[in-house]
């Protein structure tokens, strides 16, 4: 049995390096959508609004795409491991690193409110330190990019529990229609459209990375057939259609106009993970980036760079964003994501070579 499945796996795992590069590209996304400064700034002039919004929606597919290509490397592992052999990996490789960061940012935090404290600032934190903890504690896990990785294992969980349904393509409609609710709970607002709501918004991507995986040769044998203009036009359309969308909402009153869950969203981004399967693999990506070893600790440590960093380099007395015209703005934005995300990549190989790797998944 085991030959068997070496047999099968092996030459499989040759034509998978394009997961490398669709993980590195997918986490240039998310960096730079958390590093941008265009979030709330309202432009009169049309013209302003589409290149905020063009900016801002080109990798609105990262999220998605992040989802699917976790779906799809996870897949061997249900079969490889029990459901409890599983999340055991997964608290060792993911959980412990997740909470050591999040500490980290907390007490990172509680450490610049005590030195403003002690120059004569705001000191009503000293009189209640356990509650602006377990503030501090709370906004960390559901405001910021923490969130997704708590919600990415509840997916998982979720598809582990109904494990011997995985491969129905029912159980992945049902997930799709409950991804479907809130993107149309955009317009309705049953409930609060918050990213951190979107608690099993994400399971649908996730079992289609799966199944994906299941029927990999099939899937890329049809892609191969389908001319690069025709995929290109569809991006285009979807990539429109996204931009329109974001506008609509905006001028309606929606405070989560960008919400990734959109339903033009979610079009662009399966559109744009059909493009990046058909591009493949990016030697140049693969080999300099090692995406395989640095994308969960680039992931991991962006956000604290955003929140403690990025403030104590830029003065907002001296960047003021909302003085700024969209093109400085956007430039404003791809400068913190390069700083961003360039220092997350040397932290992360850094610490790879220590004895802390294993905070950064290593």
């Amino acid at each position: 049995m085991n030959t068997v499945i070496n047999q099968q796996t092996t030459p499989e795992k040759k034509n998978f390096d394009f997961v490398d590069t669709i993980r590195c590209i997918s986490m240039f996304g998310i960096v730079f959508e958390h590093s941008a400064v265009l979030w709330g700034i309202k432009y009169s002039a049309i013209g302003d609004t589409w290149l905020q919004v063009v900016t801002m929606q080109f990798w609105k597919f990262a999220t998605i795409a992040f989802f699917l290509i976790g779906g799809f490397l996870i897949n061997y592992k249900f079969t490889e491991y029990t459901p409890g052999q599983y999340l055991v990996r997964r608290f060792k490789n993911t959980i412990k690193p997740w909470l050591f960061w999040i500490f980290f940012l907390v007490i990172a935090t509680l450490i610049q409110r005590i030195i403003i404290a002690s120059r004569g600032g705001d000191a009503v934190f000293l009189t209640s330190p356990l509650a602006y903890f377990t503030e501090e504690f709370r906004y960390i896990l559901f405001e910021s990019s923490f969130w997704f990785i708590l919600n990415f294992l509840i997916c998982i969980s979720i598809l582990l529990i109904f494990k011997k349904h995985l491969y129905k393509l029912w159980f992945g409609l049902i997930w799709a229609a409950v991804s479907l609710i809130y993107s149309v709970n955009l317009y309705f607002e049953w409930f609060v459209t918050h990213h951190s709501a979107a608690l099993f918004g994400f399971v649908f991507y996730l079992w289609l990375g799966v199944y994906l995986n299941r029927y990999y040769e099939q899937v890329m044998n049809y892609i191969k057939k389908i001319k690069w203009s025709y995929v290109a036009i569809v991006n285009v359309l979807f990539f429109l259609l996204s931009c329109l969308e974001v506008i609509y909402l905006a001028k309606h009153g929606s405070k989560d106009e960008y919400n990734t869950l959109r339903i033009s969203n979610i079009l662009y981004s399966l559109s744009m993970f059909v493009l990046l399967l058909k591009m493949g693999s990016v030697k140049f990506i693969d080999r300099n980036l090692e995406p395989r070893k640095t994308t969960f600790g680039i992931y991991l440590l962006h956000q604290i760079l955003i929140i403690r960093l990025m403030p104590e380099i830029f003065k907002w007395n001296k960047w003021n964003t909302t003085t700024f015209t969209v093109t400085e703005n956007i430039l404003y934005s791809i400068l913190r994501f390069t700083l961003v995300y360039g220092l997350s990549f040397f932290l992360t190989r850094l610490l790879l070579k220590t004895r802390l790797k294993w905070t950064v998944g290593g």
